[in-house]
């Protein structure tokens, strides 16, 4: 049985997510709106949270990006009835584990909820707390990054991406087992997603983004981590 908190203002749609998630054996809360579930999300401990994107008072994604900056790891599914794709990438850039767009299949959300279940158990992930790569250093903690003195802004995945490369530092890292690790996957769209966000990051952290000295491409199988 999971704990799972679902952030949805429409009461039919929120009241049919309880009857299908309480049959099939999870205690479900629901808040109607943002506020009230970014504060139900700080307050209590639950396995997944099942986010609408269009809430009053506060949108699913600014409900995202606050959790994430207080370093809560909570697995997100996303709700939404837009379908650009500049929604998705949106929602999976602020730390959100996987997206499903209005109309869907309640078989379908359920296959979701267990696949994210089944990546995050316990919802524990390493404990890490900082680490230094370079003159780089993170505090995954509180997700800060600084360098120099002089703020750093990751994102909720640029700040995965290092931790999983720095856990296997001077090893080889495929781009499919970033985007399992990251990304899931159930959801990922394709390697090209991480040699995007590997460019990204290499703007931030290193001294000539061009020539790295931190992350390593290898061609053909995905990059490397030196401190």
């Amino acid at each position: 049985m999971a704990a799972i908190l679902i952030i949805e203002d429409e009461a039919e749609m929120a009241s049919g997510l309880k009857d299908t998630f309480e049959f099939d054996g999870h205690d479900i809360h629901i808040a109607n709106n943002g506020k009230t579930g970014l504060d139900m999300a700080l307050s209590n401990t639950y396995n997944l949270i099942i986010l609408d994107v269009m809430l009053p008072e506060k949108s699913g994604f600014d409900v995202c990006k606050e959790l994430r900056k207080t370093g809560d790891k909570t697995p997100i599914i996303m709700l939404t009835a837009r379908q650009q794709e500049i929604d998705k990438v949106r929602g999976l850039e602020l730390g959100a584990d996987d997206y499903i767009t209005k109309p869907f299949s309640v078989r379908e959300l359920l296959a979701r909820v267990k696949a994210v279940l089944r990546r995050y158990p316990e919802n524990t992930h390493t404990d890490l707390k900082s680490i230094k790569i370079g003159e780089l250093e993170i505090d995954f903690e509180n997700y800060k990054a600084k360098s120099s003195n002089s703020k750093v802004d990751l994102s909720y995945k640029e700040f995965e991406i290092l931790k999983f490369l720095f856990q296997h530092k001077n090893e080889v890292v495929s781009r499919d087992e970033l985007l399992n690790k990251v990304w899931g996957y159930e959801i990922y769209p394709t390697s090209r997603t991480v040699d995007n966000f590997i460019a990204k990051i290499r703007k931030k952290i290193e001294k000539d983004p061009a020539n790295p000295e931190h992350i390593l491409t290898i061609y053909g199988i995905g990059y490397k981590l030196l401190e």
